[in-house]
């Protein structure tokens, strides 16, 4: 799942070859040089495009920047509702959950480096509220699936709000010290045990029984 092979999943087809461009480069110069440094010029003259191009596709920066932030959630997002759509207990979606975080991750780490990098603009740039629709929306669906009536009593006592902290805060943690360079073991190394300790943080002490 390299950076290639993620823009031609979202964006395909000839017509979209100039924006997949965009794009690429355009991630690649954000990480190197950070967002606040990079210029729409620097992403221009890697592209061989024009600015207006540029402007026409996105409107401006913040609106390039929106645009790869939620292509990686997306992405993202369609591959944890693949793992989950194959969970038939409360504990495989808990771990299909943890799973598809941590392989993201650990495939796409330019795409994740960047969108760890970006929220904070995001959130506060003028694309926060359609941000802020997409994360309701999107904890929203995982809410129902948890606390449909066949899991029954699993999750009792968990609040909501503080659900997917439990869930994914400890898979979060050590792919953002792998992505800094702080630890050299691959997140998939460790999928299986952060899965667990999910399952564990959640679950009653009956279930962790059984």
């Amino acid at each position: 799942m390299e950076t290639a092979d993620l823009l031609e999943r979202c964006y395909p087809g000839r017509r979209a070859e100039l924006k997949r461009d965009i794009f690429r480069n355009a991630l690649r110069l954000f990480n190197e040089q950070g967002i606040e440094a990079t210029t729409i010029e620097m992403i221009r003259a890697e592209c061989d495009t024009s600015v207006g191009a540029i402007y026409h596709h996105f409107g401006n920066k913040e609106g390039l920047v929106a645009a790869l932030f939620f292509t990686a959630l997306d992405d993202q997002a369609q591959l944890r509702d693949r793992y989950l759509a194959d969970a038939d207990t409360t504990q495989a979606g808990i771990y299909a959950l943890v799973h598809s975080y941590v392989d993201w991750v650990d495939h796409q780490p330019e795409w994740a480096r960047f969108q760890y990098h970006a929220r904070f603009a995001v959130t506060k740039g003028p694309f926060k509220d359609e941000l802020a629709t997409r994360n309701k929306t999107r904890n929203r669906q995982l809410w129902e699936w948890l606390s449909a009536p066949e899991r029954g009593d699993e999750l009792k006592g968990v609040p909501a709000e503080l659900m997917l902290s439990l869930i994914i805060g400890q898979a979060d943690s050590y792919c953002r010290t792998w992505l800094s360079g702080r630890v050299k073991s691959r997140p998939m190394v460790y999928r299986d045990m952060l899965a667990e300790a999910a399952w564990r943080s959640i679950s009653t002490g009956e279930t962790r029984k059984q």
